[in-house]
């Protein structure tokens, strides 16, 4: 399979990185994580209107450019160089993807063309306290043991006078919770795990933002009460949706580290060339040549697991899109975050401080590496598809 881009992609590129170096220096990055919404009204209808990035993976007839995975990881890479602040993941990728994997016509019809124009922001809510999909129903409404509290689980129960349905519970750590327009939940209904449509002013909707490690992606945990919400596809197909989208959003993850990596070995190398210690550039020192060498190793692997699991993604096999997927997660989550932190060592007791970059992206990268499953988790999963 060959990682080599073709001239339309490498102008993407080119487009998305001059807009992203106007729209997302680091002076932005710091005024809008401190933010409750943490992102740029204005930045994210350029984007859809001028660049189409939200669209850029959906079919044209929902209002998208019709193009692939590999397309889009061209875009999150770039977007993950300079750590731009939006709730991009959450509403192109897992939003958007959910929609695209659920087997329901009609709610895409309805759902995606907001989504795609950047009028409307969405994110899904799949995950219990742990922060993995839940894998056991709740107890259902006035069951024994059930009570009258709102557990971790959502159990969904068809409205009177066949008025949709309504959903019960909580979801925990969902991104971009606090602003998204259209929240995808997951929850336990008669026939299973489902997936349900929330609108953001529906009542019965508790917001809590939660406090993160990384300010420059946001999370809250939901609360339901008695909360209206709209079917999506068939009653206990939400399993599969999810599986298909955590896989697609790895995928994305990786792309977007891969990015990250490459940011903070350009930070490292350039400190090593400026830095003056005992009359030598620092870069001289064979201990910084070691490091920076290992960092770029480390780089260009994760390049290539991010751009392969992509192009297995854009070819739409499920069995490889499983193994591409857990073998780029694994590997750029690890290899980012080790670039980050040998970035800080390489810039000495300045990288430490606040007033630098180099700890926004040490940050990014451990909560990127967490999400969605940290690389054991990953390694396992690839074990159990080998049979090993």
């Amino acid at each position: 399979m060959s990682l080599v881009f073709s001239d339309e992609q490498d102008d993407l590129r080119r487009t998305v990185r001059t807009f992203l170096d106007r729209s997302s220096p680091e002076s932005e990055v710091r005024r809008l994580m401190e933010t409750d919404d943490g992102y740029d009204p204005q930045v994210w209808r350029q984007m859809a209107e001028q660049l189409g990035l939200q669209g850029l993976h959906v079919p044209a007839e929902y209002g998208g450019a019709g193009c692939g995975y590999v397309e889009l990881g061209i875009v999150l890479e770039e977007m993950g160089a300079r750590l731009l602040c939006a709730p991009f993941l959450a509403s192109a990728v897992l939003a958007t993807g959910a929609l695209l994997e659920a087997d329901d016509p009609a709610a895409r019809a309805e759902l995606l063309p907001g989504l795609v124009d950047g009028t409307v922001i969405g994110t899904l809510a799949f995950a219990g306290p742990t922060g993995s999909p839940d894998t056991a129903p709740a107890a259902a409404p006035g069951a024994a043991g059930a009570g009258p509290s709102y557990g971790p689980l959502i159990s969904a129960t068809p409205a009177p006078a066949g008025g949709g349905y309504t959903l019960r519970g909580t979801r925990h750590f969902v991104l971009d919770g606090g602003l998204a327009d259209l929240l995808l939940v997951t929850a336990w209904a008669e026939g299973g795990l489902s997936l349900f449509a929330v609108r953001g002013d529906a009542p019965g909707l508790i917001r809590s933002r939660l406090p993160v490690m990384d300010l420059t992606r946001k999370q809250a945990d939901l609360a339901f009460r008695d909360t209206p919400a709209q079917l999506i596809g068939a009653e206990g197909a939400a399993g599969g949706v999810v599986a298909r989208v955590l896989r697609l959003a790895c995928v994305a993850l990786a792309n977007e580290g891969a990015g990250g990596a490459r940011a903070v070995l350009e930070q490292a190398v350039r400190h090593a060339r400026e830095r003056i210690q005992f009359g030598r550039q620092i870069g001289s020192f064979q201990a910084v040549k070691h490091r920076c060498a290992d960092m770029l190793v480390a780089v260009e692997g994760s390049r290539s697991a991010a751009y392969h699991a992509a192009r297995v993604a854009a070819a739409g096999d499920p069995k490889r899109l499983a193994q591409a997927a857990s073998m780029a997660k694994a590997y750029v989550g690890e290899a980012y975050f080790s670039a980050a932190a040998e970035n800080i060592q390489i810039h000495g007791g300045i990288g430490f401080t606040w007033e630098h970059p180099a700890h926004l992206y040490f940050k990014r990268a451990k909560t990127s590496e967490l999400m969605f499953g940290d690389p054991v988790h990953h390694r396992g999963l690839l074990a159990d598809q080998f049979e090993l």
